[in-house]
């Protein structure tokens, strides 16, 4: 069974509730007002990156279209709306057979994103546009943010695997979530065994320092891992004293164990120890792996350590301390009925304190240079130059209500890796910075 094409959360029939109540009042008042099936556009853009960082990634998409098609009200949903007085009985009939009939354009998943950028677009009557903003933005939100920061760590690993263990950190939906979106950043496995099932990850894992408290000798706990696991399995070595668990190791499984891991103390130092000592015992190709409240900056300063593989926790699935990606979802045109023919009349927010946006139907399109870096994220609302028309982002992912593909997340995440090889070298920096490449308008 391929779970990656149920089109449903781990376990959430309906995605009705995962919205906020304003968003049904807005609809009881626009149905009550005859403007609830105006012809509108709904944008989901960011004013400013989380500070520091060079460049956003697009994470969240296929979440987005599961959502979408899950978005239904049944019974039980309706007979809470109903007892608890949210909405009155004719937008209540309403809502009963609601269903998104409109059209979705987006940046691919896995693309990358700018201030201004138009990472998604919603079109369809104001009804039907506006119940989605609260759970677009809540999936958005979130993965792209743990995309970002898996990005970075992915850099900074410089080639060398990159598992995710954040899943007792985090909300346990939130993790299968933070996984798959690790995943699209640049991660190899995780030991989240719900986002193996839901997404097709690799998953792995072993053993905790309790399995080697339970025994009462630490190499019986390695004896017993290797007779279970074979020798290609991975032993912690640091429940005790470090150098002597190393020389058991070997002696248990043998040079042919597959990996030690480290999971405190001084890494860097503890790592260049570690190499020597299994080279001496033999045990060349005995990999090291560490773990340990990693972050994109303490995998840098590993660079020159011996290590093989990091495992990230924490810092992966709170963002490396940027949790959210401040998106919005605005609307920035609208018409005057439902009629197509009528034109779209561009609206938007004016308000002091840099909560200002910019109205009107939006292309983006990304320029490069003359050896095909780019150069500028060009954003407008007309005509698309000639000259940037085959360099367009936005691509068509709803139409009339229907998704119309899903694509296999092993492609997401090639399409991550080779956006960023596109971006100048600077995007790669750890250090402070504004955007890699402006955002204009035209």
């Amino acid at each position: 069974m391929n779970t990656a094409d149920l089109g449903l959360p781990v376990d959430v029939p309906s995605t009705a509730l995962f919205t906020d109540q304003y968003e049904l009042t807005m609809l009881q008042a626009a149905l009550a007002a005859g403007t609830a099936e105006r012809r509108s556009v709904f944008e989901v853009f960011t004013r400013r990156l989380p500070e520091g960082r060079r460049y956003g990634v697009v994470a969240g998409t296929g979440r987005v279209l599961d959502a979408v098609e899950n978005f239904r009200f049944d019974a039980d949903v309706l007979g809470f709306l109903r007892e608890n007085a949210i909405v009155d009985e004719p937008t209540l009939q309403w809502l009963a057979s609601y269903r998104f009939r409109g059209d979705i354009w987006g940046y691919p998943e896995g693309e990358v994103y700018f201030p201004g950028s138009p990472i998604l677009r919603v079109e369809g009557s104001f009804a039907e546009c506006v119940l989605l903003e609260t759970v677009i933005l809540s999936i958005l939100n979130h993965d792209s943010a743990i995309a970002a920061a898996a990005s970075r760590m992915t850099s900074a690993a410089r080639g060398r695997p990159l598992i995710e263990m954040g899943a007792r950190r985090t909300h346990e939906l939130a993790a299968v979530a933070a996984a798959r979106a690790a995943y699209v950043g640049g991660f190899t496995t995780t030991s989240d065994l719900a986002s193996g099932f839901r997404y097709g990850i690799p998953t792995v894992g072993t053993s905790a320092h309790a399995f080697t408290l339970l025994h009462d000798r630490e190499r019986d706990a390695f004896q017993a891992q290797v007779n279970s696991l074979g020798r290609g399995t991975t032993l912690l070595v640091d429940t005790y004293d470090v150098a002597e668990a190393v020389r058991m190791a070997v002696d248990v499984a043998g040079p042919e164990l597959g990996a030690v891991r480290i999971d405190s103390g001084d890494l860097l130092l503890v790592a260049h120890r570690v190499r020597q000592q299994l080279d001496e015992l033999g045990a060349t190709d005995t990999r090291i792996i560490v773990t340990s409240d990693l972050d994109e900056y303490a995998i840098a300063s590993l660079a020159a350590a011996p290590v093989d593989a990091y495992g990230v926790g924490t810092q992966l699935v709170t963002g490396s301390g940027h949790p959210t990606c401040s998106m919005v979802y605005k609307l920035v045109a609208r018409a005057e009925s439902a009629d197509p023919k009528l034109p779209l009349e561009p609206v938007a927010k004016r308000s002091t304190g840099g909560k200002t946006s910019i109205g009107g139907r939006k292309w983006a399109a990304r320029r490069l240079d003359e050896r095909g870096v780019a150069e500028a994220e060009v954003i407008g609302t007309g005509a698309v130059p000639a000259e940037l028309a085959d360099r367009q982002l936005l691509v068509e992912l709803v139409k009339g209500g229907q998704v119309l593909s899903r694509e296999p997340l092993d492609v997401v995440r090639d399409r991550h890796a080779a956006v960023l090889a596109g971006l100048p070298l600077s995007a790669t920096q750890l250090s402070r910075g504004e955007p890699v490449i402006p955002t204009e308008y035209v």
